[in-house]
């Protein structure tokens, strides 16, 4: 046998082999992780359920409307509508509605309404919202607004709602319009019309000028007024036909007015010597508006120069027996000839005689209106600048 024959060595690796599990133990892992998925499964379901049974559980709001109920030179009253549909199986409380107004960035107006009501299980509710604008604030905090001019304005709410399961939560909503901020009118008695002159009764026409100065116009419906001489009313009336008053234009309108000079006694005697305060006419005008009916007032007074009623007309005189006579020449008179003429005072006289040279009295004070008369007819008319 030769010295290298040797036999061959066989090299073998042996892998550890990995035990074989237990059938017992894999089929508990098997259930294991059909358990989990079980309940991921059962929890997903009824997830799904609840939210299919609420309506994803967020109730919705929509603003219906706004309007304003009322408006005056002081202040404008809002009223939003909103509705809330709740499509929950239960009834939801509104816990509170947060809202705030804003123009062109500034702040007008901002407040809290708690409590609001509750929202019935699968219904709907319109919540009103009231708003009130107090203008002498607005126009104290912001100078550059002025009276009579149109603003715009954005109202902004907060509605926050108590959901079951899911809890509070807010739902925003915002409106934009636009809302005056009234002026009243300026009015001014441009001439007195006498229709009819009686001691019974006089009957007048007040030709009036009208200045609206808003810029929106003004349809006038109704005028609730009186006018005072001194401290004596000789009454007023109804309007007689509406009347659009343009924005930012000037209108003129005829009033009538009636009295009876025999009930006044002295005190228009007393006027007319210039005791009285001078006259005045106050009321109220009621207007249509883009924005709704306002009630506006009007006032306007002026002084003793305008209770005597001066004028340039052919010279008066007035004889012993009360009565009006034209001459050729021109004289500054009172309202005291028309009285005169009406037999209420007859003891008026002019300062230098008559071209008749039959009378003398005191000097009859100089005004800025003048009187023309035609027949029974007196017309007195501004003549101041």
């Amino acid at each position: 046998m030769a010295s290298d024959d040797k036999p061959d060595i066989a090299e073998r690796v042996y892998r550890e082999k990995a035990p074989e599990k237990a059938p017992e133990k894999e089929e508990q892992e098997e259930e294991k992780g059909g358990f989990i998925e079980k309940v991921k499964d059962f929890i997903q379901d009824i997830g799904e359920k609840i939210e299919g049974a609420i309506g994803f559980g967020k109730p919705t709001a929509d603003v219906s409307g706004i309007h304003i109920p009322h408006i005056s030179l002081h202040k404008a009253e809002l009223v939003l509508d909103v509705l809330v549909k709740n499509p929950n199986p239960v009834p939801i409380p509104l816990v509170d509605i947060n809202y705030c107004i804003d123009s062109e960035g500034r702040k007008l107006i901002s407040g809290l309404i708690p409590d609001a009501g509750t929202i019935h299980a699968h219904g709907s509710e319109t919540i009103k919202i009231p708003v009130c604008l107090i203008y002498d604030d607005i126009k104290q905090t912001y100078k550059d607004i002025k009276p009579g001019s149109i603003i715009p304005y954005r109202l902004k709410v907060d509605l926050i709602i108590d959901v079951p399961v899911l809890g509070r939560i807010t739902i925003p909503l915002e409106k934009h319009g636009k809302i005056p901020i009234p002026y009243k009118p300026d009015i001014d008695v441009e001439k007195i019309k006498f229709k009819r002159f009686s001691f019974e009764e006089t009957v007048a026409t007040i030709h009036l000028k009208i200045e609206n100065k808003n810029d929106f116009d003004l349809g006038l419906k109704d005028l609730d007024y009186e006018v005072w001489l001194g401290h004596v009313n000789i009454g007023g009336a109804d309007l007689e036909k509406s009347k659009n008053l343009p924005q930012n234009g000037i209108s003129y309108m005829d009033l009538p007015v009636s009295f009876r000079p025999k009930e006044f006694g002295s005190a228009l005697w007393d006027m007319i010597r210039g005791k009285g305060t001078g006259y005045s006419m106050k009321g109220n005008i009621n207007v249509d508006t883009p924005f709704g009916e306002m009630k506006l007032p009007i006032s306007k007074e002026g002084g003793l120069d305008q209770i005597f009623w001066n004028a340039k007309i052919a010279n008066l005189c007035i004889p012993a027996n009360p009565g009006i006579k034209f001459r050729e020449e021109t004289e500054l008179i009172t309202a005291s000839l028309v009285l005169a003429k009406l037999q209420v005072i007859p003891q008026i006289r002019r300062s230098h005689p008559c071209p008749t040279g039959r009378m003398d009295g005191p000097r009859i004070p100089q005004s800025h209106n003048k009187i023309s008369v035609y027949g029974s007819q007196c017309e007195v008319t501004s003549t101041q600048t």
